[in-house]
């Protein structure tokens, strides 16, 4: 069995690492969405951040599934491909939680 080179090891942890903080923010923009919720019918405020969050949970969803692909795939050059696209997406979506955040905090204040 061939042993991976050590930027291929690197790549593999990036992405596993990538994978699962996708699967947590997931988690967070549901929580997120949840609280707002709450201080919407608590304060008669409604924004768009609960939209954008469940956007941006979507993004995270399609970052992990595309690094458990990149894991489960043997064509290297797939694999290449599929790891520059979760870490594009993975900026994307967070950065579109940081401008998310900032809306929210807009409405709310």
């Amino acid at each position: 069995m061939e042993h991976p080179s050590e930027p291929e090891k690197r790549e593999h942890e990036l992405t596993m690492s990538l994978f699962s903080v996708s699967a947590t923010m997931v988690g967070v923009c549901l929580t997120a969405i949840g609280l707002l919720r709450l201080v919407a019918t608590q304060t008669q405020v409604q924004t768009l951040g609960d939209d954008l969050l469940a956007i941006d949970a979507l993004l995270f969803v399609l970052c992990a599934f595309l690094a458990f692909w990149s894991f489960k795939t043997t064509a290297p050059a797939l694999r290449r491909r599929l790891r520059l696209v979760v870490d594009v997406l993975f900026f994307v979506a967070l950065s579109a939680m940081g401008l998310t955040c900032a809306v929210i905090a807009y409405a709310i204040f």
